[in-house]
């Protein structure tokens, strides 16, 4: 955690160069529409709600269920007028999966969401004005690999606040941080203070402002990434990845396993007994 909050501290260094190069970016009015499955869990609810509050160019819509025609989330963005798609994909009521697509021609990028912590549970101090534009921070290793390039421009569009969008204040107070670690994506949402936390002052004009996190976090895991908008001929797949079934399928197999080898001992105990026999007492019945 001391490792994420450094890289953030780090990043939010360059704050100008940031904001100069999202304002390049903000003629294109960015909208985002927030879709969940059915059978989502209370805490993935909250997620897809602190997400919804944090993006105010976001546009929510009632639960569909598009396993089966995926283009219908297409039509829904056309509909609302949004370039962008967050889909909450949940399943047996345990995993959940993000679906991010740039509607209607994508490329569309498939994660499995992982560690979900949202604002309530985490109860920081920290607090951020509803509305306000973040400022989106990005770890070193996304410009190694192209895979990781697209993601950091699925991202910016996706998750940066254009000027002038709806419901937005003309000001930073937040930073999102997007690292990578293990091989994951790691989402933290911190808080810029620009007053001491000890005593509540004003920082010294030349101190540098602070970040407390506010949450949420999660971890993104890619899996793949496609062409079009939730389809198409794959880009990139995610070899590291493993399917949370296969997980639990591998977990239920080693408690077989245990229970298989503890079956044996006591079957070879009993077959040992009886092979070699106690034998019989001639004094047993003395005192009967």
């Amino acid at each position: 955690m001391a490792t994420l909050y450094k890289t953030a501290q780090t990043e939010f260094m360059d704050v100008e160069d940031l904001i100069e190069e999202r304002e390049k970016k903000s003629n294109i009015k960015q909208r985002v529409l927030m879709v969940a499955s059915r059978g989502v869990t209370f805490r993935q609810r909250h997620l897809m709600n602190d997400l919804e509050a944090l993006l105010p160019h976001s546009k929510k819509e009632s639960k569909v269920e598009a396993k089966q025609d995926m283009e219908l989330l297409n039509e829904l963005a056309e509909i609302q007028s949004c370039n962008n798609v967050f889909y909450f994909e949940a399943r047996k009521h345990q995993d959940l999966y993000l679906w991010i697509s740039r509607a209607p021609s994508g490329p569309c990028v498939k994660f499995h969401v992982q560690n979900i912590h949202t604002m309530d549970e985490l109860k920081m101090t920290g607090n951020c004005l509803k509305g306000s534009r973040p400022i989106l921070s990005f770890d070193a290793t996304f410009d190694t690999e192209p895979h990781l390039q697209l993601l950091k421009e699925i991202f910016t569009q996706s998750f940066g606040v254009p000027k002038g969008a709806r419901k937005s204040k003309p000001f930073y107070d937040h930073v999102f941080t997007f690292s990578v670690v293990d091989g994951r994506i790691w989402f933290r949402n911190y808080q810029i203070v620009e007053k001491d936390p000890e005593t509540g002052g004003d920082v010294h004009k030349n101190a540098k402002p602070t970040l407390i996190e506010i949450g949420p976090r999660f971890v993104l895991n890619t899996i793949r990434i496609f062409e079009g908008s939730f389809g198409g001929p794959t880009l990139y797949e995610n070899p590291r990845y493993v399917s949370p079934n296969v997980m639990r399928a591998a977990v239920r197999s080693q408690q077989a396993a245990k229970y298989a080898v503890r079956t044996a001992k006591a079957a070879e105990r009993d077959a040992r007994n009886k092979a070699n026999p106690l034998p019989t007492d001639p004094l047993k019945d003395v005192f009967e």
